[in-house]
C-alpha cells in the first residue's frame, strides 16, 4: 500500500509539474517538463534519501561508535521488527530529527547534535521510535519524494518571469499568481501528507518504544529548543521542513491548514491520554531502558551526562 500511495503522489507532482511547464512555454514546455519529471522521478526513487541528508551536510554515524546511538536505534529496529538503518548526525544546535528512504531496507535516521545535547536517554528513545515508524509505514518515501518535487516546482515557478510565453499567455498578473499559487500547491501537498502522518508515527513510535510519555517529553522538549534556536540548513531547505519531527523552521504553532506539523500540544495530549488508557509495555531489550552504553541520565527529563552532553 506504501508503494501505490507513493506512486499516486509521483503521478500528481508530475502533473503539477507539467502544468507549469504548459504555462510556461505551451506544448513544448509541458513536453520537456514531462522529460524532466520523468528524470526526477526515476533520480527522486533511487537517491533522494541521499539528497536530502546531503542538504543539511549529515554525516553517517559508525556502527562502533561510543556514543551508543547506533546501538540504540538497533534496538529498537528490533522491537519494531525493522531492519537497521543507516544512523546520521547533523551538526546544528536546534534539537530535531528525521527518517528518509525509499523502504526500510534502504532507510536512515538522522538526528542533530542539538537532540542529543538535550535530550534525556527515554526522550532519545522516543523521537527514534517515531522515526522508526515512519519507516516501517513507508511514510519516508512519501515524504521525501515530496520534498524533492515541491522544491523543483518552486524553483520552476521562479523561472516564470524568465519565459515571454508565459507572460504572453498568462500576462503579467497571470504569471505572478502562478510564481505564487504553483508552489502553494505543492507545499499543501507536503502539509497534508506529513499532518495526518505524525499522529500515526506518534502512536507507533510509543508502542516501539513502550512508553508514550517518554515521547511526549520529547516533543515539549524539541518544541521549545526549535522556536528558540534556528536551523540553518532547513532555513535553506523549507521543502524539507515536513520531514522532521517538529518543524525546524520559525513559523506559526496554531494547527492550521498551513502548518507543516500538526500542533505539538495537540500531539502530546494524544500521547498522554494513550499513556493512560493502557499500560506501557516494556521494551524486548532491558538495555534500551536501563543498562545500554547510552550515557546515563537522570530520571525525570535531565539532560544527558558523559560524551554526549
Amino acid at each position: 500500500m506504501g508503494y501505490f500511495k507513493t506512486a499516486i503522489l509521483m503521478a500528481a507532482m508530475t502533473a503539477l509539474f507539467m502544468a507549469i511547464g504548459y504555462l510556461l512555454g505551451g506544448a513544448t514546455g509541458a513536453t520537456i517538463a514531462l522529460v524532466i519529471a520523468a528524470g526526477m522521478n526515476a533520480v527522486t526513487w533511487w537517491s533522494s534519501d541521499k539528497m536530502v541528508l546531503k542538504m543539511h551536510n549529515a554525516r553517517p554515524v559508525g556502527a562502533r561508535d561510543p556514543s551508543g546511538l547506533s546501538q540504540m536505534v538497533r534496538e529498537l529496529s528490533d522491537n519494531a521488527r525493522l531492519p537497521m538503518p543507516a544512523v546520521y548526525l547533523i551538526d546544528t544546535p536546534q534539537p530535531n530529527a528525521f527518517a528518509t528512504g525509499r523502504n526500510p531496507a534502504n532507510a536512515a535516521v538522522a538526528v542533530t547534535t542539538g537532540l542529543i545535547h538535550n535530550l534525556s536517554r527515554e526522550e532519545l528513545a522516543g523521537v527514534i521510535a517515531h522515526e522508526l515508524a515512519h519507516i516501517r509505514n513507508h511514510d519516508t518515501a512519501i515524504m521525501t519524494v515530496t520534498a524533492t518535487f515541491a522544491g523543483a516546482i518552486s524553483m520552476l515557478a521562479n523561472f516564470a518571469l524568465f519565459f515571454g510565453g508565459s507572460r504572453e499567455r498568462l500576462g503579467m498578473i497571470g504569471t505572478l499568481a502562478m510564481m505564487f499559487l504553483a508552489p502553494m500547491a505543492a507545499g499543501l501537498v507536503q502539509m497534508a501528507i506529513s499532518r495526518t502522518r505524525e499522529y500515526a508515527a506518534d502512536k507507533a513510535g510509543a508502542e516501539i518504544c513502550g512508553h508514550p510519555l517518554w515521547l511526549a517529553s520529547a516533543l515539549e522538549r524539541i518544541q521549545a529548543g526549535a522556536s528558540q534556536i534556528d536551523n540553518a540548513t532547513a532555513e535553506r531547505n523549507p521543502a524539507t521542513a515536513h520531514m522532521f519531527i517538529i518543524n525546524p523552521l520559525h513559523g506559526g504553532k496554531f494547527d492550521n491548514l498551513f502548518a507543516t506539523h500538526p500542533a505539538t500540544e495537540n500531539r502530546v495530549a494524544a500521547l498522554r491520554q494513550m499513556a493512560g488508557s493502557a499500560p506501557a509495555r516494556t521494551p524486548r531489550r532491558e538495555s534500551v531502558t536501563g543498562n545500554s552504553n547510552i550515557p546515563h541520565v537522570r530520571r525525570g527529563g535531565g539532560r544527558s551526562l558523559g560524551p554526549w552532553s
